[in-house]
């Protein structure tokens, strides 16, 4: 993960699962172009998380779907998962903040500081959230002038 980011303690997946929209996100070819991304989490047979990502693709006129499979590194009550939606190939998936009340956001990066996401259970989210989200991700070191804020009209 990256250097600074810490995942969250007391972490509870039950209260995890279910849908979440992805309300800003720095760049990554899987996702160029999409817009009202959504990523689907329930709980697989063997303890691990089903992932389902959709979005939908402007220049193809269609949904784009990745289906994956994640399983926490440590144990179930730190957020911080390895996520894999190419075959063996895991990355880390990290979870450095959350809405600790209801669950209604989260701040999530990747292995380093080129993945970020703020992920939300509405396809909005009040401005204090978002510049909170800015502000600490970039204490963090990720480049949040580069953040893509998406649309999901």
């Amino acid at each position: 993960m990256p250097e600074k980011v810490t995942p969250i303690e007391s972490f509870e997946l039950s209260r995890y699962l279910g849908k979440w929209y992805e309300i800003a996100r720095l760049d990554h070819s899987f996702e160029r172009g999409l817009e009202k991304v959504s990523a689907e989490y329930s709980l697989m047979d063997d303890g691990g998380v089903s992932v389902v990502n959709r979005g939908y693709s402007l220049e193809d006129a269609e949904w784009k779907e990745a289906n994956g499979k994640a399983y926490f590194v440590n144990d179930d009550t730190e957020g911080y998962l390895k996520v894999s939606f190419f075959g063996p190939f895991y990355g880390s998936y990290v979870i450095f903040e959350i809405d600790r009340e209801n669950y209604e956001y989260a701040f999530v990066s990747g292995p380093d500081q080129s993945y970020l996401w703020l992920l939300a259970r509405k396809p909005d989210l009040p401005n204090n959230v978002i510049e909170e989200f800015i502000n600490i991700s970039k204490e963090l070191g990720f480049n949040t002038d580069e953040l893509i804020f998406v649309n999901h009209k």
